[in-house]
């Protein structure tokens, strides 16, 4: 699989498992334009990082804006909502539980 052969979606995200080995899980995430914002709270920590694109997240209740190359530590159980991202935005998200 080449991390940069995907579509980009006509509404909301796509999510494509990489890799679940032990206590991780990578997916790659690829955003539209048109997202809904949809409130998250995960059992498990999770490390996101922009490979390319923007994204506007809610995170406990504080605006964060993300570029190509910028990271964010989501720790477990905390309140965090995508409310915008550029068309064609691509993530890496690992979950580590």
């Amino acid at each position: 699989m080449n991390l940069f052969d995907y579509n980009i979606p006509q509404a909301g995200e796509t999510f494509s498992i990489l890799l679940e080995h032990k206590n991780i899980k990578i997916n790659r995430i690829v955003s539209s334009d048109n997202i809904e914002p949809i409130e998250y709270i995960q059992e498990e920590d999770e490390w996101v990082v922009v490979l390319e694109g923007e994204a506007h997240l809610l995170l406990d209740n504080e605006e964060k804006v993300l570029h190509k190359g910028d990271t964010l530590f989501i720790p477990a159980k905390t309140s965090h909502t995508i409310l915008k991202t550029k068309s064609g935005t691509l993530w890496l998200a690992i979950h580590i539980y």
